[in-house]
């Protein structure tokens, strides 16, 4: 759809580098360009406002998501100079701060996964849980209560913010903070199921992930995997979990969530522990 918008823009050896996918979240469009087109982005943010009718901002990602509070820095392009948004996804609605607050639509069919795992009455911890996209949309379905924890001020408000707007059957309570420090003041054998949705530091977190976990409750454990040929990151994600968990463990499912780079793979391992 992208190359499709500015044919008339850009030369074919241009639109050949211009990475062809981009975000829609609400009505806002965020979208990566390539060095070598850094002095049309404009004109390309202005083609894409003009083609997409729902969108009323263009922003260039102009960092990759980092820091304990997994923000990113966008550059406007074209409309309208605000970075909140409504998202809705599966008969729930989002306020979102695509800058301020990690969000990532691309992650909407193992929300709906996880969300059909839960069962009613179990207790979930989700350690990392930005505005509570995971945690709502388990409580829309399931009669559960869910801890939802983020170090982030912003995610931790937008999350309580969208508690509100949603009905739910179950139950989300929204903690700001350190997913370790409030595991082990308040949340220590507690978890029917635990939620680790911060990939790239899942080892350091794993502990924490135990520690809130009752004996025979479940971990979803999500990391990043390079492997050579796509149909190996799953076994090498479960045997890499297997490699560093201290406690039993059974694996229950895994599964490709995304790529995220060249032979790069966000993975998910499912797992029952005995402790």
């Amino acid at each position: 759809m992208l190359k499709k918008a500015l044919e008339n823009v850009l030369t074919v050896e241009e639109s050949d580098e211009l990475i062809s996918a981009f975000d829609q979240i609400g009505d806002i469009i965020i979208l990566r360009i390539p060095d070598s087109l850094s002095s049309k982005k404009r004109l390309i943010g202005e083609t894409l406002l003009n083609e997409v009718k729902t969108a009323r901002s263009v922003f260039y990602q102009a960092s990759a998501v980092e820091g304990d509070f997994r923000t990113r820095d966008l550059e406007i392009l074209a409309g309208k100079d605000t970075t909140e948004t409504e998202y809705k996804e599966f008969g729930c609605k989002f306020i979102v701060d695509v800058k301020n607050a990690f969000f990532s639509p691309r992650l909407s069919t193992e929300r709906e996964r996880i969300a059909n795992l839960i069962q009613d009455g179990e207790i979930v911890t989700n350690m990392f849980a930005g505005i509570g996209m995971f945690s709502i949309m388990a409580a829309k379905k399931k009669k559960c209560t869910v801890y939802s924890l983020d170090i982030n001020p912003v995610a931790s408000k937008l999350c309580e913010k969208n508690i509100a707007i949603n009905k739910l059957v179950g139950k989300v309570i929204s903690r700001n903070g350190d997913a370790s420090k409030i595991i082990n003041e308040q949340l220590v054998n507690e978890s029917d199921r635990t939620l680790m949705l911060l990939p790239e530091r899942s080892d350091e977190f794993l502990e924490s992930a135990i520690n809130t976990t009752k004996n025979n409750g479940i971990i979803h454990y999500y990391s990043h995997i390079h492997a050579d040929k796509k149909q190996d990151a799953r076994k090498l994600s479960e045997e890499h979990y297997l490699q560093i968990t201290p406690v039993k463990s059974e694996i229950l499912n895994s599964k490709i969530v995304r790529a995220v780079g060249p032979r790069y793979y966000q993975t998910v391992v499912d797992v029952r522990i005995s402790k």
